[in-house]
């Protein structure tokens, strides 16, 4: 089976049209691309429709109709009801199709999904995303792709449409590999970025004036730069829900295990964000985290 580049103006179904997705629609739709779309909640995709997407009824509709099926859902059973079964996407699409799933997942059903792909003449990356809300809007995300070299040069030109910085990683489950990496790091940042923000304030200080001084020297960061002035002025939007982020650390954690790795300050952000949860903080954004610190 013959790997063929995407062509533009291909065909591409998307599915989970949530906070990231309506934007990576948008950006794919501006790019050429012929866009089909499905969400639990249609209500989601309305605006995409009225933009010029086709709305379809069930993820094997959609994957029928397609080049290329893009899917950034919410947690790994999600993936598998997606992907899997009489009515799933590998089942519905046509040989050749390619099968992209930028959900943050773990990289052992990264792997299942290459094979049952592979076995229905299909191909398949995992491809999960870093930037959140900002990244996806403004087509800046870094985007870390698992499996076969020949498969990630042909559906390039796509990635090209949602992020600047897209690397792959090598084979199947090596982008949920690195997502990992991507949230092991920004776990211990969240904690000391919140922390850092609270102290300014309890001492006293301007946290805004305090931010101007700290965010370009040694403690700068992506999390102090985008999140800190949401935490400042006490917006608790979801960019990245708390209840994906606790998926994403379980999954790291559950990884980490397997391999004999310690994770201490993965361990302790988990903790912190599962009793931000049980406070009602589930579907805020993961700047809440700031919150624990005012009791």
């Amino acid at each position: 089976m013959s790997i063929t580049p995407i062509a533009k103006g291909a065909s591409i179904g998307f599915i989970g049209t949530g906070v990231m997705g309506q934007s990576m629609v948008k950006n794919l739709m501006s790019a050429g691309y012929k866009l089909h779309v499905y969400n639990r909640t249609k209500a989601k995709t309305d605006e995409l429709v009225a933009l010029g997407a086709t709305y379809q009824d069930s993820p094997a509709q959609l994957a029928s109709q397609v080049d290329v099926v893009i899917t950034i859902v919410g947690f790994p059973k999600d993936v598998e009801q997606v992907y899997f079964g009489e009515q799933g996407v590998i089942r519905n699409a046509k040989p050749g199709t390619y099968l992209i799933d930028m959900t943050t997942s773990s990289p052992s059903l990264a792997k299942r999904i290459e094979q049952e792909a592979s076995a229905h003449q299909c191909y398949a990356l995992d491809a999960p995303v870093s930037g959140g809300d900002v990244g996806a809007r403004e087509a800046r995300l870094s985007i870390m792709v698992g499996g076969e070299a020949a498969v990630f040069d042909a559906v390039k030109p796509v990635f090209e449409a949602l992020g600047t910085n897209i690397v792959h990683q090598g084979a199947a489950g090596a982008g949920q590999h690195t997502k990992m990496c991507n949230q092991i790091a920004i776990a211990s940042n969240m904690m000391g970025v919140s922390e850092a923000l609270a102290y300014a304030k309890k001492a006293g200080l301007d946290p805004n004036v305090v931010l101007k001084s700290i965010e370009s020297g040694a403690a700068g960061s992506w999390s102090l730069s985008n999140l800190g002035p949401r935490m400042i002025n006490g917006n608790f939007e979801p960019g990245f829900y708390v209840k994906h982020f606790i998926k994403d650390m379980r999954i790291a954690l559950e990884a980490a295990d397997e391999m004999g790795l310690e994770t201490h300050g993965l361990q302790l952000a988990r903790q912190l964000y599962e009793q931000l949860a049980e406070q009602g903080e589930e579907n805020s954004g993961t700047q809440a985290l700031y919150k624990l610190y005012f009791k």
